[in-house]
């Protein structure tokens, strides 16, 4: 395990790549903003707008998937307001003991703004099946709900005949996983190789449920989306000031209701990620314990580019907060797929990677690497 020379990005992301200087995708490609001309850049998407006119008789412009959280919220908000677009915006729905008061406000708040909305909600009873399914095999429940997640905007892009997707950030280029890098920055159409994507085929699912059941967690192949002429548009790239606090302090201004819960139990050091629900707070301490990174990691490492925290300080921060989750949200998820806190944590541990912790004989895991050193 190696650290990026200049964040705490470790060498263990999936689909990530350094320079031989030790340098990450991230900071390599922050570096190569700094000489952006970003009223070029502007002029590029208004020229690829053009592209996209609304067809006689088409009520929407664009399609933008949306939970209510900072990210969506500004995009909406920027397509519309900067662009003079009018979006289609797109939801998946959790059910309701996984959405959170919190986030059918946000979604309230964006329908009161004046936003088109459509839902998709796949059948309770086999998200259930499949989360529980997810969990035992691969430690990570959200191993369907993210097919869904991602599936059901190309879905309804095709159902409502809208070839533009506007999506967010550029994962290969302002994360690192670079196999999701398109012919240009703003390309997304390989979005669908990205690690959350690429290793979530459909084979172990019919353990549990029956095809006819998989139509929500089924990705658009290369095939669909040529048929239908779709094209995912980073926004991302076009805005300079793209970032996970700047996007959450946008939003906020505009109506976004955000976490007040601490950091020791979400991770969250600015209380404006995965507003919707809350067990995604666990996939973050599990992924924690199979990468050695987690959210806080995430956080500090565009902190630390901005230079609003000094590598030293966010070092701190990982080494407290990385592996932050509060107990009563693992009860309630235990409680949802049926399982007990012991089982959730025997699991934990047999996903645990052996190469960065110990797992001592009381349960407790410890790291073998530095915060910021590695191994």
């Amino acid at each position: 395990m190696k650290y990026c020379i200049r964040c705490l990005q470790p060498d263990t992301r999936p689909n990530t790549q350094f320079s031989p200087a030790g340098v990450c995708p991230a900071c390599d490609y922050f570096e190569r903003l700094q000489e952006v001309d970003w009223h070029e850049r502007y002029e590029i998407l208004e020229d690829l707008l053009a592209g996209y006119k609304r067809r006689p008789g088409q009520q929407w412009d664009c399609i933008i998937g949306v939970s209510g959280g900072k990210d969506s919220t500004r995009q909406a908000l920027w397509v519309r307001d900067k662009l003079g677009l009018n979006p289609l915006l797109v939801c998946l729905s959790y059910p309701p003991e996984q959405v959170t008061e919190r986030g059918v406000e946000n979604l309230s708040t964006l329908i009161e703004a004046g936003f088109d909305l459509v839902m998709s909600g796949p059948a309770p009873q086999t998200w259930r099946k499949l989360m529980r399914e997810a969990f035992a095999q691969f430690t990570n429940w959200a191993r369907s709900t993210e097919l869904a997640l991602f599936s059901s905007v190309p879905q309804l892009a095709i159902r409502y005949q809208i070839p533009l997707i506007l999506w967010g950030e550029n994962p290969g280029l302002q994360l690192g996983d670079l196999k999701t890098l398109g012919r240009t920055g703003y390309d997304g159409n390989n979005l669908r190789y990205m690690n959350t994507l690429s290793g979530g085929g459909l084979d172990w699912m019919l353990d549990v449920a029956e095809m006819k059941s998989m139509i929500p967690y089924q990705y658009p192949s290369p095939e669909d989306f040529d048929a239908h002429s779709l094209q995912i548009v980073y926004l991302g790239w076009f805005l300079g000031d793209w970032s996970l606090t700047n996007n959450g302090l946008y939003a906020a201004v505009n109506g976004l209701e955000l976490r007040t819960d601490t950091v020791k139990n979400t991770g969250d050091l600015r209380g404006v990620t995965s507003l919707d629900e809350d067990w995604v707070t666990l996939n973050q301490m599990i992924k924690f314990y199979k990468f050695g990174f987690g959210r806080v990691t995430d956080y500090v490492n565009e902190e630390i580019r901005l230079k609003r925290l000094t590598r030293a300080e966010g070092i701190d921060l990982v080494t407290r907060y990385d592996d932050s989750c509060s107990p009563e949200y693992i009860a309630q998820f235990c409680d949802y797929i049926g399982i007990s806190v012991d089982q959730f944590w025997e699991q934990v541990r047999t996903s645990i990677n052996k190469d960065l912790f110990d797992v001592r004989p009381n349960g407790l895991i410890e790291r073998k690497y530095e915060v910021g050193v590695g191994l």
